[in-house]
Order: structure tokens, then sequence, then C-alpha cells
């Protein structure tokens, strides 16, 4: 550069060398960030954007594990609340950000196993666009009714549905895991009901209460404190006997033939480096292994389960593709 300085006018030189210059910052800003090393990982704050309103069972379980994990990484978990088309809004959110170990995301069987059944223009792959922690546990989906409701259990509803009254249920949405468990035993018993969605789990909950609609799926995070007082009846629960609701039998004791495990894991964007997924896996694994962590967990129906991220991977793969029959069966579709 000094040689070719040398050519020119003075004034020209002077005025050369502070364009050059510039030039080389505005090269070195356009240039990428060198990636953090996994090994230091993490050194500032994470972020666990939920795809769940708050104070809803998936908002719960996250803030539960975000102060646990918190501790463990060294580093503080903060919630971001994105709601929006039963959960798919924030789980899309999540696959496009940056996979450097710094946005994480609690999925359940909406989100990463029903979603794929029944979207056809799906935004994300469930399976290609997440890297999967690990499992958090499962839980099931309680099947509600109000106080004066004519059936107790499956075997009522069924002799109610067969006298030719109409009955309809509510669920928290087109496509919730609320709606695929009663689609489940319509397919199994062959009665019919008629699906009212509502716009989230809080307003089902409270026109339940309020007598606006007699009979409802609810997770169990909000049905757990509502059948304990006595505000509403538990008729069966679809999934596993639940923990917090032990009493209340499951569809395949009362003659249902399901007995699919439904599980909540933890999430990242694809692309993850081994090293920094292994570390979250590791704090939420630990996290489940705390007394005071299961204790809360069991309390909102769910069943602490870690299982390793690959293998919970393969399992939601299979899920997806059984779902997609129940799917098909019920006609279930969002366009």
């Amino acid at each position: 550069m000094a040689r070719f300085a040398r050519l020119l006018p003075a004034r020209q030189t002077i005025l050369t060398l502070p364009i050059v210059a510039m030039s080389v910052l505005t090269l070195s800003a356009a240039l990428p960030a060198r990636a953090e090393d996994p090994a230091a990982y993490p050194t500032h704050k994470i972020r666990m954007l939920l795809p769940y309103a708050a104070g809803g069972g998936g908002d719960v379980i996250g803030r539960l594990l975000a102060d646990r994990m918190g501790k463990t990484l060294g580093q503080s978990i903060y919630i971001e609340n994105h709601t929006g088309a039963a959960g798919t809004l924030g789980t899309q959110m999540v696959a496009t950000s940056a996979n450097d170990g710094y946005t994480i995301t609690v999925g359940g069987m909406t989100t990463h196993v029903l979603a794929p059944a029944i979207y056809p223009k799906l935004p994300y792959d469930s399976i290609k666009d997440f890297t999967t922690i690990g499992r958090i546990g499962t839980s099931s989906i309680m099947l509600v009714a109000t106080k004066d409701f004519a059936a107790n259990d499956i075997k009522g509803l069924i002799a109610l549905a067969r006298k030719g009254e109409p009955i309809q249920y509510g669920s928290w949405g087109i496509g919730s895991t609320g709606q695929f468990c009663a689609e489940i035993l319509m397919q199994q018993t062959g009665i019919k009901m008629e699906h009212v969605p509502f716009n989230g789990i809080a307003k089902l909950a409270g026109d339940l209460l309020g007598g606006h609609i007699s009979l409802a799926t609810l997770d169990m995070a909000t049905a757990t404190p509502l059948v304990k007082d006595g505000s509403i009846k538990a008729l069966a629960a679809c999934g596993e006997r639940s923990p917090s609701l032990p009493e209340v039998a499951t569809y395949q004791e009362q003659g249902v033939p399901f007995d699919r495990s439904l599980s909540w894991a933890m999430y990242a964007p694809a692309g993850l480096a081994p090293p920094i997924a292994a570390k979250l896996s590791a704090a939420l694994k630990e996290a489940l292994g705390d007394a005071e962590v299961k204790e809360k967990l069991l309390g909102l129906g769910i069943t602490p389960q870690f299982v390793p991220g690959d293998e919970q991977r393969d399992i939601n793969a299979r899920d997806i593709a059984a779902w997609k029959q129940v799917a098909r069966d019920a006609g279930i579709e969002v366009k």
C-alpha cells in the first residue's frame, strides 16, 4: 500500500488511507461472528421460549425446570411466552432461532407429535428442525364433566350416547391432544360426540365451571385442582393413571383399547453442537432427579421420566405415524 501511495499526490494519500481503513472495518462487520466455544457454554442468560399462555400446564412445567436447570448451568434461564395456532407459532420461532444453545423450549404432544399429523402446511418439521434434549415425563388427558352430568365413567357415557341424546364436548382447540383423546374414544366405542373447540384451556375451564358446556377434555395441570376440590368430576384418564388423580381409571382399564403414553420433552433448534446438547441434557436429567421438582411435577399430574434426546426423537417419529392414522380416520385437518 505504501508503494502505491507514493505515486499519488500528497493530498490524495491522506484521503485514501482512511477510506481503506473504513472498508476493512465494514468488511469485518459483515463477517459472521465467531461461534462460542462449546466448552465454555453457557456464558450468558438462556431463553426458554414457551408456546403456551402464562399459567397453563406447559408454562408451569417450563418455569419449574428453568429455575432448577439454571442453577446447574450457572446461568439464569428466562421465560418468553409466544402463544397462537395451538402452540405451533411459538414452536416455529424456536425452530428458526440460532442453534447456539441460548434458545430452548418445552414441547408437548400437540406441538411435536399431533401438529405434524394434522397440519399439511406446518411451517416446521418437528423431527428435522429440532435437537431433542430429552423427555421430561409422561402425562394424561382427563375426560371431565360438570358435577350434574348424567354419566360418571365411560360405561355411563356410552349408555348416554346410545340413548340418542346429543353430546357435546369441549377441547382447547382443533388438533389439540384433548380432541385426539376424544376422537380415540369415539373410534373405539362407536359413540358420537360433537366437538366444540375453545380458544385456550382457560376459557374452556371457565365455561365448564359456569355450566356452559358439560363435558370436556383438560390437561392434568388444569383438571387436578378442579377435580380435587369437587368443582368438576373426572370420568377417565386418556393415557396412564395420573399420580395426582390416582383414583381415576384409564381408558384401557375401562375397556377402551388405548395405552399410548403422552409425553413432554425439551427441545432446541436443529444443529446444536453435541457438547452443548449434552450439557443441557445433563442439566435436565439432574433437575428431574431433584426431590422438589419431582414433587411439583407429580402435583401437576406428570410422571417425571428422563429419556435421552436421540431415543425420544425416535419415539416421536413413530408416534407421529400412528397419530396420522387417527387423524385420517377422524377427518382432523387444519388447512
